[in-house]
């Protein structure tokens, strides 16, 4: 009984028949069922049977399930370098064998190898900045991946793709727009499915990554599946990005526009739909400083001012208010005494489509004369970011939060259709 034999398994009177998979204790089995998930079963009291032989190739491993090592990557002078950065998440995920769990556990050079198809396209480095699920993401380590990104640049590299889990990504997309001056295209990729599941996405994003990285857009962008099919990847300016679904391939959508532009997967070709940076437009720079005591609160209807006793002492807070930019008139009072005691409050919009004006309705106008800053169009999630970097780098906090800085604001907020 070898990993790739089918096999069932009969263990306390429940039965699983799939595929044997490679198994990192002695004490389970781990079977890949018909659905495209794994199982682990505990091996004392389990009754095998192997009903075919070698039905399935795994891969790094031979016949006997030892693993295999070394990197199938051949190097080629000619082509260009991009580093591949890891932090973890589902791209870079493998499966606990004890128990079918996805865990973050791969580094750069397993993505290599896991992925073939990236052989051939470019000259390759490897880091490893974090092995972390993105939920886990914290700013830190946005500083430390700046400084990777900006070493591996300074070095030479052409493009730098960052392995990303999908949760948090448009989030460390946005800080590092504004955290980096990139002469290169920086292009965060991730997956939505982990590579054990048959619809998998992790090839296609991570070549799809690759090209654009190699295309002459340099910014940070984000590329993911552009829809359902395994045909084209779009590629999202990272301040205009947001995951709007938890588990589709095409998740991630540019709000309040198109795309930047796409990756067709079979032709390998980039193309762009927008206005963008070109490669080596500005020089590399780097402003990693964070204010992290910033926080993002979201209004509802019946929410006590109370509440915002909370913030006391914030160095920033980033108010998610309804339609135009509003909240209660309640809390007015208790926000105006939250900036006269330092905080700086920049208010944003629950529409993600359009921008804030609180100079339509009295409510808003009492907003401003409070001391609220405008950060139009800007989505919540990237005014939280850019706030934590203007309140150490910006001379100007309420000038920068109402200045497209990095893409963030665009002149017209159009829906995408």
């Amino acid at each position: 009984m070898n990993p790739g034999d089918r096999v069932r398994v009969d263990r306390a009177d429940r039965t699983y028949e799939g595929v044997l998979l490679p198994s990192s204790t002695d004490d389970h089995l781990v079977v890949k069922l018909e659905g495209g998930y794994n199982v682990g079963v505990d091996r004392e009291g389990a009754d095998v049977s192997v009903l075919a032989e070698d039905v399935y190739e795994i891969d790094g491993t031979d016949s006997t399930g030892t693993e295999e090592t070394g990197s199938a990557i051949e190097f080629d002078d000619d082509l260009p370098t991009i580093s591949l950065i890891s932090t973890g998440g589902t791209i870079a995920s493998t499966v606990d064998y004890r128990t079918g769990a996805v865990t973050a556990q791969f580094d750069a050079e397993d993505v290599l190898r896991a992925v073939p198809d990236l052989a051939g396209r470019a000259n390759y480095r490897g880091r490893v900045v974090a092995n972390i699920l993105s939920e886990n993401m914290e700013p830190p380590i946005w500083q430390d991946l700046a400084h990777a990104v900006h070493e591996e640049i300074a070095a030479g590299a052409d493009g730098v793709v960052v392995m990303h889990g999908t949760d948090t990504m448009q989030y460390s997309a946005s800080v590092l727009s504004f955290m980096l001056e990139t002469p290169v295209p920086i292009v965060f990729t991730g997956s939505q499915r982990s590579a054990d599941r048959p619809s998998s996405d992790n090839v296609m994003n991570a070549v799809s990554a690759v090209e654009a990285a190699k295309s002459d857009c340099a910014e940070v962008m984000v590329c993911m599946h552009a829809s359902e099919s395994d045909d084209r990847c779009a590629l999202h300016r990272g301040t205009r990005v947001r995951k709007n679904h938890t588990s589709r391939r095409d998740a991630f959508e540019t709000v309040g526009a198109e795309p930047l532009g796409e990756v067709d997967y079979e032709s390998e070709t980039v193309e762009f739909r927008r206005e963008y940076q070109e490669r080596g437009a500005v020089d590399l720079a780097i402003e990693p400083a964070l204010e992290d005591d910033v926080e993002l609160l979201k209004f509802t209807p019946g929410m006590d001012p109370q509440f915002l006793d909370v913030l006391e002492g914030c160095e920033g807070v980033v108010i998610e208010g309804t339609g135009l930019g509003h909240v209660h008139t309640d809390l007015i009072p208790r926000i105006e005494e939250l900036i006269e005691d330092g905080t700086t409050v920049a208010m944003t919009s629950q529409c993600l489509e359009g921008r804030v004006c609180d100079r339509v309705y009295d409510t808003g106008r009492d907003l401003l004369e409070a001391g609220v800053v405008e950060a139009g169009d800007t989505l919540p999630g990237t005014a939280k970011v850019k706030l934590m970097w203007a309140l150490e780098n910006a001379e100007d906090v309420e000038e920068a939060m109402g200045t497209s800085l990095a893409g963030e604001i665009q002149e017209r907020s159009v829906p995408w259709e």
